[in-house]
């Protein structure tokens, strides 16, 4: 298993914009086969980085999880909706793997 952060980099003045954007991943990437852990937008701190952050089994069906969010109408939506609001300044991705025992799991 693999977990994908998505690091972004807002423009501040449009966080609402964000928040938007959020809401519809929140909908689009479980029904296209991952498993969303969140979107986290600035509260303190910070008012430029937000995160959204999936679980994805491998590499393998990431590419095909995307292929599938690239088709699916509200993920285009989104896509859409970003490039026209230009709320997105930079945007990185990282996938991690889990070498630890996971928090509240017995060893």
């Amino acid at each position: 298993m693999l977990t994908c952060i998505i690091r972004y980099h807002i423009d501040p003045t449009k966080k609402d914009r964000f928040e938007h954007y959020a809401r519809n991943w929140g909908q689009a990437i479980p029904r296209n086969g991952a498993d969303l852990i969140g979107y986290y937008a600035p509260h303190e701190g910070s008012s430029t980085l937000a995160y959204g952050i999936y679980n994805i089994p491998s590499l393998a069906e990431y590419e095909a999880y995307r292929a599938r969010l690239a088709a699916d109408s509200l993920g285009q939506e989104n896509y859409a909706f970003a490039q026209s609001e230009k709320f997105l300044l930079r945007e990185d991705r990282t996938f991690l793997k889990l070498v630890s025992t996971p928090h509240g799991d017995p060893q």
